[in-house]
């Protein structure tokens, strides 16, 4: 297997990627299909951008954003159901149940952990000992842009996070469980070892005092940009769109079973950070996971980022003792 070479690297030599927007399939149909899977995603991300805009203060809070989250997944569910990208990634019982065990840990123990130990309760305490009224003047710049800095700066931390879980091995401990998954489905964004769900959504947003509209504008890029990273449908994505913001294809190159192919689109929403720092490869991958795309067990996954720390630190001292695994797919 050659590969195609991207700038310095050479990708696909070690598993099947397709490198290159031209020669990724299109949405087959007629008018109306075509026209549906090609402006589905900008149509959704403005009528959100417009909903929290205007909505009145009575519902414009958290509440109605898990709602609204919620529901559209249930949504591309259905969109995955019925216009499967793969019929390799369809979604079976199984892997339902199992999905639904980590958004639910997601929702609940995580949701409490973060409160105490998250960036949240950290940037609070960071804030206290300086003076952070010279950043005022944040919240008197036009609402949209307020929201496009809040989601921009935010992905640009989970850029230099998920680039270092890739590249530093106790971070990549954390990380490596989300890359035994073979498949993309709505919820796989939410699988994963605890520790490595916990860090991803470490932000530094929260130094700014934002105001809530300007947050709940933000988490519309987020949820109607983001959440299509893990996602089994085909959309003949506009080629504003494939440029500015990452996608399916984008991430599938990400969990391609090929070495170079996984350490590329980093990014959680603008993949234009990762255009800017040389990880971007445009193309798409069905072949996914590691050793061969061999499935991880929950049990596994939950135990794995300590048994490998525990491996770590006995080799360390103990040359002889376990290899340790080293930052790969």
């Amino acid at each position: 297997m050659d590969g195609v070479r991207v700038g310095k690297r050479v990708i696909g030599a070690q598993a099947p990627v397709t490198v290159g927007w031209e020669n990724i399939p299109k949405v087959e149909g007629g008018p109306a299909k075509r026209l549906f899977f090609t402006w589905f995603q900008p149509v959704m991300l403005f009528a959100l951008l417009a909903f929290w805009f205007y909505a009145p203060n009575s519902i414009a809070k958290a509440s109605t954003a898990v709602a609204i989250g919620v529901g559209f997944k249930v949504l591309l569910l259905g969109l995955e159901w019925l216009a499967p990208r793969h019929d390799s990634w369809r979604l079976t019982w199984k892997e339902l149940t199992s999905d639904l065990f980590y958004v639910g840990l997601g929702y609940t123990l995580l949701r409490v952990v973060d409160s105490y130990i998250g960036d949240g309760a950290i940037i609070k305490a960071v804030q206290h000992s300086f003076d952070w009224d010279k950043l005022s003047w944040f919240t008197s710049l036009p609402l949209l842009l307020q929201a496009f800095l809040i989601s921009f700066v935010f992905d640009f931390g989970q850029y230099w996070m998920h680039r270092g879980m890739h590249n530093w091995h106790p971070l990549w401990i954390a990380h490596a469980p989300h890359h035994y998954i073979t498949q993309l489905n709505i919820n796989k964004g939410a699988v994963g070892n605890p520790v490595e769900l916990f860090l991803i959504g470490l932000g530094v947003g929260g130094f700014f005092d934002f105001v809530p509209r300007a947050v709940l504008l933000a988490g519309a890029f987020g949820l109607a940009v983001g959440t299509y990273q893990h996602i089994n449908v085909r959309f003949n994505s506009p080629r504003w769109w494939r440029f500015l913001f990452n996608t399916t294809e984008h991430h599938s190159v990400h969990h391609s079973q090929d070495f170079e192919a996984s350490r590329s689109n980093y990014t959680s929403t603008w993949v234009i950070i990762d255009r800017m720092f040389g990880t971007c490869v445009d193309g798409e991958a069905e072949l996914l996971g590691m050793e061969g795309g061999r499935p991880m067990s929950i049990g596994e996954t939950m135990s794995f980022t300590f048994v490998e720390a525990w491996k770590s630190i006995k080799a360390r001292f103990s040359p002889n003792a376990y290899p340790h695994v080293v930052p790969a797919e």
